[in-house]
């Protein structure tokens, strides 16, 4: 009798749990269509830029290294304000600390206007002389040499460090 008892009690579970998932299905339909979010072929699968995108986007940035911690997005736009219309001023924090990493991105309305802001290089902001470069693509899996870390041979120049004892250094 125990047993009809508990599954009567889990039949009843479900069907409340199956409920509030219509419900919550019912109400994100609707935020969806609020927001014109809605995808006639069902949930949304929106996933980000696309690789010609944000090539487009580096066309018309620029990177700002030396920039001082405490200097804030709106002061960096008002100093390249005189290039031309800014789109976004980008300040990398360190994902751990919060704490600014010492460089920007601006993104420039039009492309025509990174030549501009070119010539900010070596400028003086806050005290100190920033660095002005065009935004490089990031390329997945390449380093910054343009050569993956691959297999292969580790250590410095190939070579590695000896195997076994080794002249007292501990390794």
């Amino acid at each position: 009798m125990d047993d009809d008892a508990e599954i009567e009690a889990m039949k009843a579970r479900m069907a409340e749990m199956e409920a509030e998932a219509a419900k919550l299905r019912e109400m994100t339909a609707q935020s969806e269509a609020a927001n014109g979010t809605g995808d006639s072929a069902g949930p949304s699968t929106a996933v980000g830029p696309s690789e010609d995108e944000k090539e487009e986007v580096d066309a018309r940035s620029i990177y700002v290294g030396n920039v001082d911690y405490s200097a804030t997005p709106e002061e960096i736009q008002q100093h390249f304000s005189s290039c031309g219309t800014i789109n976004r001023v980008t300040i990398l924090c360190d994902k751990f600390t919060g704490h600014p990493k010492g460089y920007a991105y601006v993104e420039f309305s039009d492309s025509s206007l990174v030549a501009n802001a070119m010539l900010m290089n070596e400028s003086l902001f806050r005290g100190r002389l920033i660095k002005v470069t065009a935004k490089r693509t990031n390329v997945p899996g390449m380093a910054a040499r343009g050569r993956g870390r691959g297999r292969g041979r580790g250590g410095y120049r190939g070579y590695s460090r000896p195997r076994g004892r080794g002249r007292g250094r501990g390794w």
